[in-house]
């Protein structure tokens, strides 16, 4: 590849390192998000079924109480089914693992302190998201084959 299509040490890290480090916080937040209101809507869910069973003059207690009981399935079976817990913590990962090559080699710290820094980054920047990417592509095989379907 000529020098004039090769991309800069900067060019690189704004178009793709950055996106990635973006991409992969946006989706752990995200996942942080669902995972946490899936086990406050389980742990609410929870503490109300005693409550409601002890008030034997509430309309409709048993009704109220088996949908909360379903709730709380509904709520622990999304969460394992999407993995938000999982994910979550993955995603976090990959993007801190990340950011920390970024600043390792920006201030031309070790594995970057030689003459080939920018190719060792972009070595070591496409193997954590290939890594990443592999980590996903056995996970989704892992899954019964009709998960999610009917």
């Amino acid at each position: 590849m000529s020098n004039a299509t090769q991309l800069t040490a900067a060019e690189y890290i704004e178009q793709r390192l950055d996106n990635q480090i973006n991409w992969y916080s946006a989706k752990s937040s995200r996942c942080k998000v669902w995972y946490r209101s899936l086990r406050i809507i389980e742990i609410v869910a929870a503490a109300i079924i005693p409550l409601l069973s002890g008030m034997d003059n509430l309309l409709y207690s048993n009704w109220i109480i088996g949908g909360l009981g379903m709730l709380i399935a509904i709520a622990a079976a999304t969460g394992s089914l999407f993995k938000f817990h999982e994910n979550w913590i993955q995603y976090r990962a990959t993007s801190e693992a990340l950011k920390h090559e970024k600043y390792l080699f920006l201030g031309g710290s070790a594995p970057y302190d030689g003459d080939n820094a920018f190719q060792v980054l972009v070595q070591r920047v496409e193997q954590l998201i290939s890594k990443e990417n592999s980590n996903w592509t056995v996970a989704v095989k892992s899954q019964p084959k009709n998960a999610g379907r009917e």
